[in-house]
């Protein structure tokens, strides 16, 4: 099927750069889209032409609105489009604009998992977000644990983080408490500044609005009406994942976040978000999300990289078994 759809001015932002959203929709639709001087000419199914035409026609509507996407949340948008035709660019650009009330930046998932991750955190009291860096995890849990603070759902958010590189014996390290903390939890102030104002965030750390510390400082406290966030979940100890996930109140919502590729406790083994992943599997009100390589929303080579690094890590665990026989003949063919 052909068909010819006219251009609205100003919908070249939709293009993408060097026309990387209409290469998307081409791949994803298995439709052609070919740019003349004031058309569009569409090649494709018929439900794959009529989901394009609803993506030009909901960008326009958008714009009119005055609601402008930047090009990399558009194009995570965009995939969710393509991927679910029961979504649609207006239905996600108003859910996003209603979640990010007071916040900077519009709180928009850009895959399918992080979807799922914002909408498990929307209907869960506890989350669990697994999978490798530049998933969008720990930003897209400040950014929710912000939308719902301004939103007065709760009165604090207490950003979490193990302090394993020091094994949490910080009175060791030169500087007062404050300078011995910050370097282990300066992911988790960085995504605050990029969602609220330097000033605002200033005033909440303050007031303790927003409260950010090790885990180890969690030890017998009881948090109410709060958003507790706790980052590399994957460098806790059984122990310490049990005395965090207990400290849950009133009114409170808990998301655990992790890599379990990046342990770097001295046993693996013994880490906490993975006994969690098995002995909480199938709880009532804890959801776990699984995010992919493909869910990478940093820079494209952060993929990549992720992908060698797994193809790398199968290839070792194949090739070990034979290492194994190989050191067990050289032992039997040794002289007694």
């Amino acid at each position: 099927m052909r068909k010819h759809l006219e251009l609205t001015p100003n919908l070249e932002p939709l293009f993408g750069t060097r026309d990387e959203n209409l290469r998307l929709m081409e791949d994803a639709l298995h439709a052609r889209i070919d740019l003349e001087s004031d058309s569009v000419r569409l090649e494709g199914s018929e439900e794959a032409i009529a989901q394009v035409e609803r993506i030009f026609h909901d960008y326009e509507a958008l714009r009119q609105r005055g609601i402008l996407l930047q090009n990399g949340e558009l194009n995570g948008m965009l995939r969710l489009v393509t991927a679910d035709p029961s979504v649609t660019l207006r239905s996600l650009a108003e859910s996003g604009k209603q979640r990010s009330t007071g916040i900077k930046r519009m709180v928009q998932p850009r895959s399918l998992n992080q979807r799922r991750y914002v909408e498990a955190i929307e209907q869960n009291d506890m989350v669990f977000g697994v999978g490798p860096a530049g998933t969008g995890k720990t930003y897209l849990a400040v950014a929710m644990a912000a939308a719902a603070l301004l939103a007065k759902k709760i009165s604090r958010i207490v950003l979490v983080r193990p302090a394993v590189e020091a094994g949490e014996r910080l009175g060791f390290l030169p500087g007062t408490l404050q300078e011995k903390v910050d370097p282990y939890l300066r992911p988790l102030y960085d995504a605050l500044y990029d969602l609220l104002e330097p000033e605002r965030v200033d005033k909440m750390l303050e007031r303790n609005a927003i409260e950010i510390a090790p885990l180890a400082f969690m030890r017998g406290r009881t948090l109410n009406d709060a958003f507790i966030i706790m980052d590399e979940a994957q460098n806790t100890t059984s122990e310490q994942m049990k005395m965090f996930l207990t400290r849950m109140g009133n009114n409170a919502k808990a998301v655990i976040t992790g890599d379990i590729t990046q342990i770097d406790l001295p046993n693996p083994r013994k880490s906490g978000l993975v006994e969690a992943m098995s002995v909480l599997d199938g709880v009532d009100g804890i959801r776990f999300v699984q995010f992919e390589d493909g869910d990478v929303v940093r820079h494209q080579l952060v993929q990549r990289i992720i992908r060698a690094y797994e193809g790398f890590g199968r290839a070792r665990q194949e090739e070990l078994p034979l290492t194994i026989e190989e050191g067990a003949m050289r032992v039997s063919q040794q002289p007694q």
